[in-house]
């Protein structure tokens, strides 16, 4: 397993972590996802450790707490030899303080995601979305103390717009707090909008990209196809579970579904296996959030990693799935001689 620095930091990750979207089964949306147990998730992340995958990616929400406690079961004993993620921010009761990224809230949602794990420590706390009602210096400094109190090694956030990220960026060095080392961030072959203004600020400041839904929200994983009716496990047929994610033109999908085809016969992979192997090959790409519903996918998403693409293979995937820049992409792209794109 390669491993990488996170962002402008001195932490190593994986270049896969291990999603825990699947784990519990809570709710309507993540039981399309799936609903994981304790032995199945002990098993998991044992082949997880044998493959040298030794991070995994959890937030407070997934099945209402359920999944943090299923993980926490399942590396009992082991704390030392993972490394885990976490989120916070996100509505977790009916209360008027039960959501944000309030000091009042952040203070108490870490500690309880602390008791859920059953660890003292957590390696990586995200902000899982913006909270533009609370100060942005409060909600730096809230984090900054909980890393010198030790229960946050690394802070970082989740699906901010590229001012969120910059602003708070220049807060943590006036005051020289703790400062955001990875954004996790949706993107896919099919969803490639990050391209566009969260990597460059990226390469500009040192952050990593923690990618989630790398298959397009379930869509690439070679079973959805032109002219063919869905899956039945495939959680788009969940109207909560399609709904809560990236909406992607029918077109451009077939379009990367027949390239990656191609592509995976050409080197005898599958093609999800070929969809995570591109995304390893952008820029500031440090670990890709793979889920697995069972053994058989995890360890087929396993197999994406140990080669790679090559330079023509990468161009053809990224030539069908290519998109229409809005503005004020498609006019940046005039000026290329002084303002070159990102990939």
């Amino acid at each position: 397993m390669e491993y990488r620095q996170l962002g402008g930091s001195g932490f190593k990750v994986p270049v896969l972590s291990l999603g825990t979207g699947t784990f519990g089964g809570g709710g309507p949306l993540f039981k399309a996802w799936g609903a994981t147990d304790v032995a199945e998730a002990t098993r998991l992340v044992d082949i997880c450790l044998e493959a040298g995958l030794n991070m995994f990616d959890t937030a407070d929400v997934y099945s209402q707490g359920m999944a943090e406690e299923i993980l926490g079961e399942a590396i009992k004993k082991r704390r030392g030899k993972v490394l885990i993620s976490t989120k916070g921010t996100f509505r977790t009761g009916a209360g008027p303080n039960d959501v944000g990224s309030s000091r009042q809230y952040l203070i108490r949602a870490v500690e309880a995601s602390l008791k859920r794990l059953g660890t003292d420590y957590i390696d990586l706390y995200q902000l899982h979305g913006f909270d533009a009602i609370t100060p942005i210096e409060e909600v730096l400094e809230t984090l900054d103390g909980l890393v010198r109190a030790g229960k946050i090694r690394y802070i970082g956030c989740s699906n901010f717009s590229g001012w969120h990220l910059m602003k708070s960026l220049a807060i943590s060095e006036r005051y020289g707090w703790a400062r955001y080392v990875a954004h996790q961030a949706y993107y896919s072959l099919v969803g490639r909008d990050y391209e566009w203004e969260l990597m460059p600020l990226a390469l500009d400041q040192k952050v990593g990209a923690v990618v989630w839904s790398p298959l397009g929200w379930g869509r690439l994983t070679g079973k959805i196809r032109r002219g063919q009716p869905l899956p039945k496990d495939s959680r788009l047929q969940s109207k909560v579970a399609l709904d809560a994610g990236p909406q992607i033109p029918d077109e451009l999908l077939y379009n990367a579904v027949d390239a990656l085809e191609q592509v995976a016969a050409e080197s005898g992979k599958t093609i999800p296996q070929v969809a995570l192997n591109w995304l390893l090959q952008r820029p500031t790409v440090a670990t890709i959030i793979v889920g697995a519903r069972n053994e058989e996918q995890l360890r087929e998403n396993l197999g994406s990693v140990g080669w790679n693409l090559t330079k023509e293979q990468v161009a053809r995937l990224d030539a069908a799935s290519t998109t229409p820049l809005c503005y004020p992409y498609w006019h940046q792209r005039g000026f290329a001689e002084r303002n070159p794109p990102p990939v």
